[in-house]
């Protein structure tokens, strides 16, 4: 097992860089921010800070959970981290089942201690999947955040993905009662985060009344774990879960509209899955937001270094401030209450569900 989940990290690393894993339809072309003609302020006066369970980011962006668990995969949680630490954004690691189930080995731990060694000021969240807080109970989700001197735990829901997988857990009975448990016991705050297919208003709900602190919709139309698992499925010869990555790699709720639904029952949602652009960012903040997510935007300049990271970060908080500008929005808060329309089908999903 513990050679089978650190081999799967790095598997799905380089699928993700390789192949074509990505699905469409996040709903954001469909959003449009009410156009300010007279913004009556100087754009260097614009406050894109926001506080992020209790603590301050320079701006409402966060690098979502990638990866970690296999010494691959360490030189990009490196570059990912000092680039959090350089521009005061938060950061997530990925799911840390292969260090709980391998705390001995030095090489493998590094690609998760790695984070906190260079950016000890940044917000740094663990992860761990619902699936094995049954199997880990409050002291053992401790070990993750005291692994990585955590500021937050985001517990990950990825059933689609375990579904694809051969060696998936499938098992999904008492995850919410599990997670009310960790969210009333654990000494940080809990994020529960989707993986690519979204959260539905009424699962928003429920995991509000579970007391979890923030919620991360992950919806569709960026990164298809389906159809990554599709890909590993197809060379263990496992055709049959195979055919079902593929079938169901555009399955989910689209980002815009998860968010706007979630953020509807629960006050701190962040808006992740195919965000591509502070602009994307923008929008969702106007949906309801209180920060938007990227994860695969930032994975190639990762393997180049922080310098590429920090660039894109930039550009992207840039995107964010001009989309204030002519909106009239002076603070995220401002950027949150700015008018703007929703049209096309994200418009009928919206009356729908």
């Amino acid at each position: 097992m513990e050679h089978q989940t650190s081999d799967r990290k790095d598997d799905h690393i380089d699928i993700i860089l390789r192949e074509d894993v990505e699905t469409s339809g996040t709903g954001f072309s469909d959003v449009q921010l009410l156009h300010e003609a007279l913004p009556e302020l100087h754009q260097d006066h614009i406050d894109t800070s926001v506080e992020f369970c209790g603590q301050d980011l320079t701006a409402p962006v966060i690098i979502e959970s990638m990866t970690g668990g296999h010494p691959n995969t360490t030189k990009i949680n490196r570059s990912l981290a000092k680039a959090a630490q350089r521009t005061g954004i938060a950061m997530g690691v990925g799911s840390q089942r292969a260090g709980l189930e391998n705390p001995d080995n030095d090489e493998l731990m590094e690609s998760f201690t790695v984070v906190r060694d260079v950016a000890p000021d940044a917000f740094i969240y663990g992860n761990i999947g619902a699936a094995q807080l049954s199997e880990y109970g409050v002291s053992g989700v401790e070990q993750a955040v005291s692994m990585i001197d955590a500021d937050a735990l985001a517990i990950h829901l990825n059933f689609l993905q375990e579904a694809a997988q051969p060696e998936g857990d499938t098992d999904a009975r008492g995850c919410l009662e599990q997670i009310s448990i960790i969210a009333s016991d654990l000494s940080v705050p809990v994020i529960v985060k989707e993986t690519g297919n979204g959260i539905s208003e009424e699962t928003a709900s429920q995991l509000t009344a579970a007391g979890v602190d923030v919620l991360d919709v992950a919806g569709k139309g960026g990164t298809t774990w389906s159809g990554i698992e599709a890909y590993r499925a197809r060379a263990a010869g496992a055709n049959r879960h195979a055919k079902i990555g593929k079938r169901f790699q555009s399955w989910g709720i689209p980002t815009a509209v998860s968010t706007a639904r979630a953020a509807a029952v629960h006050p701190c949602v962040v808006a992740s899955g195919g965000v591509r652009s502070g602009l994307d960012i923008a929008k969702a903040i106007a949906l309801g937001a209180c920060a938007g997510g990227m994860a695969k935007p930032f994975l190639q300049p990762a393997t180049t270094g922080a310098d590429a990271v920090v660039d894109l970060i930039e550009d992207t908080i840039a995107e964010i401030r001009t989309a204030m500008f002519v909106s009239g929005a002076v603070s995220v808060d401002a950027l949150q209450e700015t008018d703007y329309a929703v049209v096309g089908r994200t418009k009928e999903f919206l009356e729908q569900f």
